[in-house]
């Protein structure tokens, strides 16, 4: 497992206050600012001047607006009444918190307001005093409810604005959207009056650190200095009250801080007041707080002092509701009491009992006492970065239109200063502002809930989002360049010097459904707040508690997706506008237009919205997303989930798609809750409670030796939220390509072609995953990349499908782990080949492989220094060809007339062999051959024709080449490597030409003939080879990074011949078609050497039964198999072939693969006969032959079996040899094995193994592949994932990791590793028959024709199936009337004695007897699957299908038939 520690929930708790060495704040801001309203509005009154009323006494009249115009409210009017508005302030009575206007007869009266009808003289209030038919105006207040609080909000400003005369509203101020003037004549006069908290005598300090828990700092993250001050955001207050005053309530706040790298970190804070001692304060501070009378200096009674506090967490998680419940229980335990327990016991209690809920324990619920308790759920799963924000707080505050208008203030990176009387509400809309912008991410300074003492940040030169609580306009005078955004007013007050564009600049259509969204949400939202009538039961409102919190997370979700879809139409098609990285690019390589087509994506647009585009594209929002877009980053899941938005969204359309872009993952869907118990009460000596002891005055000083240690050890077995992460990233696949996966899958389930490419596809992927560990063990890291780039062109050849670019991915991910920048570009190049766009994640490593990957110095140079000296030499070498021939021929001529006459030329003597001892292969003695001059234009050069003798003509082209290497360093087999030319022109495509001597040394290590040599390879190895010295292969064998030999190379390797047994020029005779088809078929004589044998041929990719990738299906890699006369030490039999348990039926590989279904967590088949579903198994044998100790140090070896040829026997290798050891279980183990053990395991589908392989490297990383424990803990994955590696081809150190497992008998110690062996044959049919069942027919045929077999409990089975009968099953296959060979199966079956039921199909029984009897080489199998299906048809018009069914003679469905095509019928029977 990894050593990564489990997420903590909270990592500080802080309490915060005022310190000695706080500052003072205030005094150095009273000259910018008048002196704020000490006193709140408590009363309004409307008086008649004309009729003699005069401004009662203790209020204020408002006589002009706010530019100075003077007020007169009916000033249209013929008989002017000349009424005015008057206010009060005080603190007798509750302050006055909104003010409004009440048209009479069109307006219901507001709950809760009263209007003011008359005058403080008793005359009526009516504003439109003018006459009859005039609207009656009124206006009306609501006052704060009692009790109320020293610092409650209440009016403490009242002014009266004039618009005709070019008056706006006053920034914090509320304006009520109704004329006072409601007559024809006069200008409309409209009521604007601010909301405030309204403190006399109190001074403010910056708020320190009074004590945090834990005492020391996380070396991940340590305490910032500057929490104090965002715990207490206006400063620690020292405040005078009345005596009579009572506390307010504690006021919750919460804030973010941005570490360097970007990581947030959330903070959770509540603000509350407790006494503070006069003693501590000075004469000064006593005389400003009005405690000591100005003129004698005496104590003013009747006043109490206090003091603001605050705690605080800190976490990286934003669990807002849960942190201000523990804050508020914290709070509350402080000022009740006395208690058995310290505060300090439940502070620590939940930092370190409480864990994080995890996927397998979703909630926690936390019972703090008996009467708090808190539910703290899983974050939901969203491919979106993790936030504090709530929408609906944004739409419920500023509402849609003034949201979009935010939308383009930040869009273009405006200076935003948003401010409210409320602090918690600052956070979640700040963060909501930051969020809607998603893809792009903000760079600027942001600051959520921003403290006076960082209030500078505001006169910045650069663009910010900045929070700030209101009464900051009370201390300081604002910027001029700056938006202000007033959440409590609904308003965005814009300057003069900084207009925002208008929201119609926005593209069109996906605004309007934009604003429609939002416009749809905010009715929703008003809807549900509505809330029931009065008379509604306190159950009733329980039970829609948990529903509105439901309601209200769907509709979030839905406002956040709304914005999603805008940003996907914005920037739909950037993709393609991105430019890769150039090789070797300058420093410069990260700017923006060398990683983007601006002009081309600007262009992309509408001509009408290049305005907002063009700012779009100067930002830095866009600079950073195209970097993110461009290497690799921690947020390629969450760019390559926008991806997945802008292939859904439709710009064209004005509303929304029926796909949702995000779903709603409930994260209370587990069933599993985890109880968090309070803490233990300690009990006394006798058993009794403890007294209640713990009583405090104010919040305490937190006292360390009370802070207890986490009780619980298997607390941090819980916390399992963020699993441990893999080795690499590149191999996690997103949700996303989860979820494309799941879909591709089941749109191929129903179409057979297409589903075994998709199983194909998903296998490809397996291997690759396990890339990285097969990589890391490779001796030769460059050729085990080139191997895995030659699997994806052949993958691509053959039209694998791909359901996402996790191989692409993992390849360009190695190519920069590894430095190989070329490589990646071509792995891209192929990509695009290919119709893939890479997607964010992929095209991030690609760009960091090119971008810090070491390139090549002078690539193309050197390319053509090379050609021209090349040139030189093979000019030089035409000029001396004709002296050389001439030389020759007199030479000749001499030794003919030497010669005596009438008799032969002697033959020169055989050179003895000679060391090699030129890179070319050839003895620096040996005469050089006339070469052919080349272009030095050319990429590639033409093949020679090879002269008589092997000796090559004037005409032949000089070859160079690099020199032999052994099989085991050459990772690509001769026939998995491109052909000599290719045509994209590739610099990895060019081949160099041989000449004679160099293959007349190759002609032992090839098969013999012209086409039997090495093909070219690739100059992409040559010149590393020749001009890096340092990166040339090792000179020792590498089974890591070779392809594993064939099924017939196995059969070789088994039964050897002697060089010395090979004839040049010996033709066997060749036997007749009807001996060949009625007898086992006798291979000729091998004309391959000795070396041929040891390093084995490789099967035609031509051929029909080779897989779609074109790799030679296997048994093992040499290094791992036995080669030689050396057995292996353990061989592994595999075999898929399952029964049925309905009907006992074999169901063999291909049709196992035809029933699996698209379901990633289904592993059931379906049966072809009786159409039930089992889980099919892997049946696997394991047989070691290591020698004991004692007899492997006596030098002991094991008697051969007396059944079946030694090695010495060559006719009988040669008929075993051609018994087709690929297709039946014939060849007999020449050593006994000393152990044996059979094991089964399910056999799981591709896609069921992929999500079980992703989860185990990521829960044991990826190094767990490479170790033996995988064997013996997690088998079903490791037997599965040899038989797709084994069943393709692909090479793997999988086989070599069952030599330390317990399957296995320990080796001994003298033996050195590097001599243990694996050999894995994969078997078509089953490893033991079933007791009672018959023999199959090809099992008969090689009984009939004495050839051994590997399981001999055949033998002792009596049944019906004579030689003659097989022959004539093989003759009328061979003479095409197959449906003759079914029904003469059918009648023999029938016949009295004959077996009722078999096991096989009549299918299989036919096609196995015939690839025996002919061979897989002489014989097509699509060709006889389609004779079958002719005769079955054939047969079906007589007969019946249901009856044919019933017996078992129909033949494999589509499905089967393609997936076996796909995977390749290289399986032994």
């Amino acid at each position: 497992m990894s050593d990564e520690k489990p997420p903590q929930l909270v990592d500080y708790f802080v309490v915060a206050g005022l310190t000695d060495a706080s500052r003072p704040l205030e005094e150095e801001s009273q000259q910018h600012r008048p002196a704020r309203p000490s006193e709140p509005i408590t009363d309004v009154a409307v008086i008649i001047r004309s009729q003699g009323e005069e401004v009662p006494h203790g209020f204020t009249c408002i006589e002009t607006t706010t530019s100075g115009h003077p007020i007169d409210l009916n000033a249209g009017l013929l008989n002017n009444p000349q009424m005015f508005i008057c206010y009060k302030r005080g603190r007798d009575k509750p302050p006055l918190i909104e003010l409004g206007v009440h048209y009479e007869g069109k307006d219901r009266p507001k709950p809760g307001y009263k209007i003011l009808d008359t005058t403080p003289y008793s005359r009526s209030a009516n504003l439109n005093s003018g006459g009859p038919g005039h609207q009656r105006t009124f206006l009306t207040y609501r006052r704060a409810a009692e009790p109320h609080g020293h610092n409650t909000l209440g009016v403490t400003d009242i002014c009266l604005i004039m618009p005709s005369k070019g008056e706006s509203t006053p920034h914090t101020f509320c304006r009520v959207d109704k004329n006072l003037n409601t007559s024809m004549w006069g200008p409309a006069l409209f009521l604007c009056y601010k909301i405030a908290m309204a403190k006399a005598n109190t001074l403010v300090y910056e708020a320190g650190l009074l004590g945090r828990y834990p005492e020391q700092d996380s070396e991940s993250f340590p305490l910032p200095e500057s929490v104090p001050v965002f715990c207490l955001p206006m400063g620690a207050t020292i405040e005078s009250w009345p005596a009579d005053t009572k506390y307010p309530l504690p006021v919750f706040s919460t804030f973010v801080l941005t570490g360097a790298s970007g990581d947030k970190v959330y903070g959770a804070a509540i603000q509350f007041h407790e006494a503070f001692p006069r003693e501590r304060l000075s004469e000064k501070q006593s005389l400003r707080l009005g405690l000591l009378s100005v003129v004698d200096r005496r104590p003013v009674a009747g006043r109490s002092l206090q003091t603001r506090k605050s705690i605080c967490v800190l976490s990286h998680w934003p669990f807002f509701d849960v942190f201000r419940k523990f804050l508020m229980f914290i709070y509350r335990y402080s000022i009740s009491g006395p208690h058995v327990l310290p505060l300090e016991t439940h502070i620590s209690h939940f930092m370190h009992n409480v864990p994080f809920p995890s996927p397998q324990r979703p909630r926690i619920l936390v019972q703090m006492s008996p009467y708090d308790n808190l539910l703290l759920c899983r974050p939901v799963s969203s491919p979106l970065p993790l936030s504090g924000a709530s929408f609906l707080t944004l739409l419920q505050n500023l509402g849609p239109d003034n949201a979009v208008a935010l939308l383009v203030a930040v869009l273009t990176e405006q200076k935003l200063l948003i401010h409210s009387l409320r602090p918690d509400v600052l956070t979640s809309v700040g963060e909501a502002l930051v969020a809607m912008i998603f893809p792009l991410r903000w760079q600027c300074p942001y600051i959520p809930l921003c403290p006076l003492a960082l209030a500078d940040v505001l006169c910045a030169p650069v663009p910010f989002i900045v929070g700030i609580h209101s009464s900051y306009f009370d201390l300081f005078e604002p910027p001029r360049d700056v938006i202000f955004v007033d959440l409590d007013t609904n308003t965005i007050f814009q300057s003069e010097e900084r207009k925002l564009l208008s929201p119609r600049s926005l593209p069109r259509r996906p605004c309007k459904v934009l604003l429609a969204s939002l416009h749809s949400l905010s009715q929703q939202l008003d809807e549900m707040y509505s809330g029931p009538g009065e008379e509604a039961s306190l159950e009733l409102l329980l039970s829609d508690a948990e529903a509105a919190r439901g309601r209200r997370a769907q509709l979030e979700l839905e406002a956040r997706a709304a914005f999603l879809r805008f940003m996907a139409c914005t920037l739909r098609g950037y993709r393609s506008f991105l430019r890769p990285i150039a090789p070797a690019s300058a420093p410069a390589g990260r700017d923006a237009g060398s990683l983007f087509a601006l002009q081309g994506f600007l262009k992309s647009r509408e001509r009408a919205y290049h305005r907002f585009y063009g700012q779009l594209l100067r930002t830095q929002l866009f600079t950073q997303f195209i970097e993110d877009c461009s290497f690799a980053s921690d947020r390629d899941p969450c760019l390559e989930f926008f991806d997945t938005c802008v292939d859904k969204v439709q710009a064209e359309l004005e509303k929304p798609e029926d796909t949702p872009l995000m779903e709603l993952d409930d994260p209370r869907g587990g069933e599993h809750t985890v109880f968090i118990t309070p803490p233990e009460q300690p009990a006394g000596p006798d058993g009794a409670e403890l007294p209640a002891r713990y009583r405090y005055d104010g919040f305490p000083t937190l006292r360390p030796e009370l802070l207890e240690p986490p009780r619980d050890p298997l607390v941090a077995q819980l916390c399992q939220a963020r699993s441990s992460a893999p080795s690499s990233p590149a191999p996690r696949r997103t949700k996303q390509e989860m979820k494309v996966a799941q879909r591709v899958a089941q749109k191929y389930s129903s179409v057979p072609d297409m589903w075994a490419k998709c199983l194909l596809g998903h296998c490809y992927g397996l291997w690759f995953l396990y890339l990285p560990t097969h990589i890391r063990a490779a001796p030769a890291k460059l050729r085990a990349l080139q191997l895995a780039y030659e699997v994806l062109r052949k993958m691509e050849a053959q039209k694998v499908v791909l359901p996402d670019e996790v191989c692409y991915r993992i390849l360009m991910q190695l190519c920069g782990q590894y430095g190989e920048p070329v490589l990646s570009v071509r792995v891209l190049l192929e990509m695009k080949r290919a119709g893939i766009v890479p997607n964010t994640i992929t095209y991030g490593y690609y760009n960091k492989a090119v971008l810090e990957s070491k390139w090549p110095a002078g690539t193309q140079g050197g390319r053509l220094r090379w050609a021209k000296l090349r040139n030189v030499v093979l000019g030089a070498a035409q000029f001396r060809q004709p002296l050389r021939q001439r030389e020759r021929q007199a030479a000749a001529a001499a030794a003919a007339a030497a010669a005596p006459q009438g008799g032969r030329t002697p033959l020169a003597p055989r050179p003895s062999l000679q060391r090699q001892t030129t890179w070319a292969g050839r003895s620096l003695r040996d005469v050089p051959l006339a070469p052919r001059l080349v272009k030095s234009g050319s990429l590639s050069f033409p093949g020679g024709t090879r002269g008589e003798g092997g000796r090559g003509g004037p005409e032949e082209p000089l070859t160079i080449r690099p020199p032999p290497l052994p099989a085991a360093l050459d990772p690509l087999p001769p026939r998995l490597r491109g052909p000599p030319g290719s045509a994209d022109g590739s610099l990895s495509d060019i081949s160099f030409a041989t000449d004679e001597s160099d293959r007349a040394d190759e002609g032992p290590v090839g098969t013999g003939g012209p086409a039997g040599g090495t093909p070219r390879r690739g100059l992409a190895a040559k010149l590393q080879q020749l001009l890096s010295p340092g990166k040339r292969p090792p000179l020792r064998p590498a089974a890591s990074t070779e392809l594993p030999v064939g099924p017939r190379d196995t059969a070789e390797a088994a039964c050897p011949r002697r060089g010395s047994e090979q004839r040049d020029g010996e033709l066997l005779p060749r036997r007749s078609p009807a001996e060949t088809l009625l007898r086992p078929r006798e291979r000729p004589e091998s004309t391959a050497s000795e070396s041929s044998v040891s390093l084995g041929s490789e099967l035609d990719l031509s051929d029909t039964s080779v897989g779609s990738a074109g790799i030679p299906k296997s048994s093992e890699p040499l290094a791992d198999g036995a080669t030689g006369q050396e057995p292996p030490t353990v061989e592994v039999l595999l075999s898929s072939c399952s029964r049925c348990q309905g009907c006992s039926a074999l169901v063999y590989d291909e049709e196992v693969m035809a029933g699996w279904t698209s379901d990633d967590s289904n592993l059931n088949t379906t049966c072809p006969f009786c159409g039930r579903s089992f889980v099919p198994f892997l049946s696997i044998e394991i047989q070691d032959f290591q020698l004991p100790p004692s007899a492997a140090e006596d030098g002991f070896l094991p008697p051969p079996a007396t059944q079946g040829p030694v090695l010495s026997d060559r006719r009988r290798c040669l008929a075993l040899d051609e018994a087709e050891p690929e297709l039946c279980n014939g060849c007999l183990d020449t050593v006994v094995p000393r152990r044996s053990e059979r094991v089964a395991f399910a056999y799981l589908s591709p896609l069921v193994l992929r999500k079980e392989l992703e989860s185990l490297v990521e829960n044991e990383g990826g190094e767990f592949l490479a170790q033996p424990e995988l064997v013996d803990s997690h088998p079903i994955i490791y037997w599965n994932l040899v038989w797709y590696f084994q069943r393709l081809g692909l090479p793997s150190n999988l086989p070599r990791l069952l030599l330390g497992s317990q399957h296995v008998a320990p080796a001994p110690q003298a033996q050195p590793p590097d001599s243990l062996s694996v050999r894995v044959r994969l078997l078509w049919d089953v490893l033991a028959p079933e007791p009672d069942s018959c023999p199959p027919l090809y099992v008969l045929w090689r009984l009939h024709s004495n050839v051994p077999t590997r399981l001999r409990s055949w033998r002792a089975h009596g049944h019906p199936f004579s030689l003659a009968f097989l022959e004539a099953v093989l003759s009328h296959v061979g003479l095409s009337e197959v449906h003759k060979a079914i029904a003469l199966f059918l009648e023999t079956l029938a016949a009295p004695g004959g077996p009722r039921h078999l096991q096989r199909s009549i299918y299989r029984e036919i096609l196995f007897l015939t690839l025996a009897a002919l061979g897989r080489d002489h014989m097509d199998i699509a060709a006889f699957d389609k004779k079958y299906k002719s005769a079955y048809n054939k047969l079906a018009g007589s007969l019946g299908k249901e009856e044919l069914r019933r017996r078992r003679a129909q033949p494999p469905s589509s499905k089967a038939i393609d997936c076996r095509k796909s995977f390749g019928a290289t399986l032994e029977c």
